[in-house]
């Protein structure tokens, strides 16, 4: 029996596109994401479809998820950086503080992933929206960079300041190589998509890197300066690596 035709019809009162029969599922919204790391699309976009599919039902902006992910993102952080002291000193237990990490910095990331998806499923992505989306991923994750290194400077009162300098500046070369994936720009030193390359490619995928951060301060928080130590020598190769493949390829 064939499905219910979707026809689509702007919402009166904010002028999205919305379907008039049944809902899209959770598969038709994942189905519409533009790639990731295994663990993002085994994990983070599926939790994000699922979040599409109600804020659908509620006639929701993508906008709004972004700005979610915002809150949620920055309110996480913020309890990680004033609980850094009381976990270092033993008088806070580091285990629920870790797991409201690992917890909340993921749905914060499956709100990120549900905004494209609903913006493409009714056709509100925008410029505008786009532009919104990647402030607010920058503020997301300039506070999660301040809430990990103020744990390995509470942990380890002696850390390098170049070292969490080296660190906050090598993380951010994940946000920005992310956003030059689009239009001309987009490129890749391995373009393989079998399963051992996108294993080695976790190392890079933000989903599976904040959530070792999140299992790193749950089960070890005195492990965080050796966590980031070990991203900030892996992305500082990778930049480098992307320098030099980047150079050879501009100057063919």
């Amino acid at each position: 029996m064939p499905k219910p035709s979707r026809t689509s019809e702007p919402d009166p009162g904010t002028g999205s596109v919305y379907a008039t029969g049944p809902s899209p599922t959770a598969a038709e919204f994942y189905a519409v994401n533009r790639g990731g790391g295994l663990f993002s699309e085994a994990i983070s976009q599926r939790i994000g479809a699922r979040i599409a599919v109600g804020a659908h039902k509620r006639r929701l902006a993508p906008s709004v998820l972004t700005v979610f992910n915002l809150g949620l993102g920055c309110l996480v952080s913020c309890v990680v950086i004033a609980a850094a002291g009381p976990v270092a000193e033993g008088r806070v237990w580091a285990w629920p503080i870790g797991l409201l990490a690992l917890i909340g910095w993921q749905l914060a990331y499956a709100f990120d992933c549900s905004d494209g998806q609903l913006a493409r499923v009714t056709r509100r992505a925008s410029a505008a929206g786009g532009r919104l989306d990647v402030l607010c991923d920058v503020a997301v994750q300039i506070s999660l960079v301040a809430a990990l290194a103020a744990t390995a400077a509470a942990q380890v009162p002696d850390t390098p300041a170049w070292l969490l300098a080296a660190f906050a500046g090598t993380w951010m070369v994940n946000l920005v190589t992310s956003v030059m994936q689009s239009g001309d720009q987009a490129s890749s030193m391995v373009k393989s998509r079998s399963t051992p390359v996108r294993m080695v490619k976790l190392v890079r995928d933000y989903g599976a890197v904040i959530a070792l951060a999140g299992v790193v301060l749950t089960i070890a928080p005195q492990w965080t300066i050796w966590y980031i130590g070990l991203f900030t020598l892996v992305n500082a190769g990778f930049l480098a690596a992307s320098v030099m493949f980047s150079a050879r390829e501009a100057l063919r």
